[in-house]
């Protein structure tokens, strides 16, 4: 291991979160219009981040300033990705912890308040990296609970971690030459994809073009609906990163009818994936096409986007089945708005909310569940296993079931018109494995560690033990899956803020698992990965 390379890059992580926590101090002053006197809690909070994330990266940038030249290996790449998202982390807590800023908060009973722990602070900010949007936080909507200027920075994290903060770097430190894409590849969600081939450093500045254009234009439509500008670029942040952090206790169910269906289209489009912008932008039709409809063609006729979208109209067509024919909702639109809202929402694991589904049922409760291991588009901001991978392993699964009749027959594996090699499929298997295992242990662990206080109100034994073994399983995969809202005590209406210390490491762990698709983090557990070669 190069520990001064690793230093260095880490240290200029570290300054990185520190200067975007800059853009997060205006909102603590009367000018930026969303409070009347200076918040100073939340000032100092932020200040003292700030620094704090200065002097660390700064001495970690010292301690390695003479490995500029050094060159990436694999090693290093999966230590900078590991180490530097636990690292952004840790920073991304401190302005919520320092801000001294309430976990529970009532204006009423004031001696029943209660500040946000380090350990709540580190899941909150994991969480909004991860865009998971899970969240310990009763109370949003007073700024003497939680600093306007901090409820930004909260926000922000969405958007920073939602097409990647080593992605930005590599954009930004572009003489990182071929390190830079060891660095993307252990950061970019699924699969790597064929459909963009630039050089690192264009494809990473690429992608985060598209990127903040989405964002710029979401903030535009949602200002021009009625949101004023705070709130229309924390939700443009947790839309486009499929975060789901609000700046309401409601959610998106704070707002009306037209702004949750263009919050359903810009979800909708955060979870494609993002080079296939790049396609209808810059890609070439095939001759005799318009120009138009030839890179509409090049977008629609990508196999991993039209399975999303089925899977998006099946899911919504369920859940609309199941609303309808109990008549949930006054209208058949609403009921479809709803639907459409919930579907959209998990799939692409954003974890916004309009409505309690907790009160829908079993069996929509059940499709939310199955929703959550989805996932959108490789290359998106999604979350969860990705739509590739089911159709990768389904390829598998068909090709090893005709091997059990035909066992000499040879059968070429294809994917977009390409090969599919061994290696692939085998990883393939060994992630949906992990995944399986860590849901089960992760499961397992939370029931052992969460004492079962939130499920005491019922009297009934067995039904209170069975709702504890399924919210913990719907913690778990939610967490894992990057998504937010569980089910039951952790639904749309709740929070994870009554759980315990222990219970909220552990689920923090989980969310970066999931957004580093595991391998990033579980090297860092192997001994031998720290051995000098």
């Amino acid at each position: 291991m190069n520990w001064p390379l690793l230093c260095r890059l880490l240290g200029l992580l570290a300054v990185l979160v520190g200067g975007s926590m800059t853009l997060s101090l205006p909102w603590a002053f009367p000018f930026a219009g969303q409070v009347e006197e200076i918040e100073t809690h939340g000032a100092i909070g932020l200040v003292s981040s700030i620094a704090l994330s200065l002097l660390i990266g700064g001495g970690l940038w010292w301690y390695g300033r003479n490995a500029g030249k050094d060159t990436i290996l694999r090693k290093e790449a999966l230590a900078v990705v590991g180490l530097g998202w636990i690292l952004a982390g840790v920073l991304g807590a401190m302005p919520l912890y320092l801000s001294g800023s309430y976990r529970k908060f009532d204006a009423d009973a004031p001696d029943q308040n209660v500040r946000v722990t380090l350990a709540d602070a580190l899941f909150e900010s994991v969480s909004g990296f991860s865009t998971t949007g899970a969240s310990v936080l009763d109370e949003l909507e007073d700024p003497r609970a939680v600093p306007r200027c901090v409820m930004f920075w909260r926000s922000f994290t969405h958007w920073l971690g939602g097409m990647g903060i080593i992605v930005l770097f590599v954009a930004i430190l572009g003489q990182l030459g071929a390190g830079g894409k060891a660095l993307m590849r252990r950061e970019v969600p699924g699969p790597i994809s064929e459909a963009v081939r630039p050089r690192v450093q264009e494809h990473a500045l690429t992608m985060w073009l598209i990127y903040v254009t989405l964002s710029a234009i979401a903030a535009l439509v949602y200002s021009l609906e009625g949101m004023s500008l705070y709130d229309a670029l924390c939700h443009s942040f947790g839309t486009l990163a499929t975060g789901g952090f609000s700046t309401y206790n409601d959610s998106v169910g704070h707002f009306g009818p037209l702004i949750q269906w263009t919050v359903i289209v810009f979800m909708f489009l955060a979870g494609v994936n993002f080079s296939l912008y790049y396609l209808a932008l810059r890609g070439t039709p095939r001759l005799g096409e318009g120009k138009v409809w030839g890179r509409l063609k090049l977008v629609f006729g990508d196999p991993e986007f039209r399975v999303y979208v089925a899977i998006l109209l099946v899911s919504t067509g369920l859940l609309f089945t199941y609303l309808l024919t109990r008549h949930q909702y006054d209208s058949v639109l609403e009921e479809f708005r709803h639907a459409a809202f919930m579907s959209v929402t998990i799939t692409t694991t954003t974890g916004f909310g309009t409505e309690d589904y907790t009160q829908w049922g079993e069996s929509a409760k059940g499709l939310i569940f199955l929703l959550m291991f989805c996932g959108g588009c490789s290359g998106s901001t999604a979350g969860g296993i990705k739509v590739i991978r089911f159709m990768l392993l389904a390829k598998v699964v068909r090709l090893e079931v005709e091997k059990a009749f035909r066992p000499n027959v040879v059968r070429p594996m294809k994917l977009f018109g390409l090969p599919v090699d061994r290696d692939l499929r085998h990883d393939v298997v060994v992630y949906f494995a992990l995944v399986l295992t860590l849901f089960v242990g992760g499961w397992y662990a939370l029931c052992l560690i969460e004492p079962g206080n939130q499920w005491a109100a019922h009297d009934d034994v067995p039904s209170r033990q069975a709702e504890k073994l399924i919210d913990c399983a719907s913690a778990v995969a939610s967490c894992l899956n990057n998504i937010g809202p569980g089910l039951g005590k952790l639904g749309p209406a709740e929070n994870y803020s009554d759980f315990a210390a222990g219970s909220k490491l552990l689920l923090t762990v989980l969310m970066l698992l999931g957004r580093l698709e595991l391998f990033a983090i579980l090297v860092l557990l192997a001994p031998g990965f720290w051995r000098v070669n």
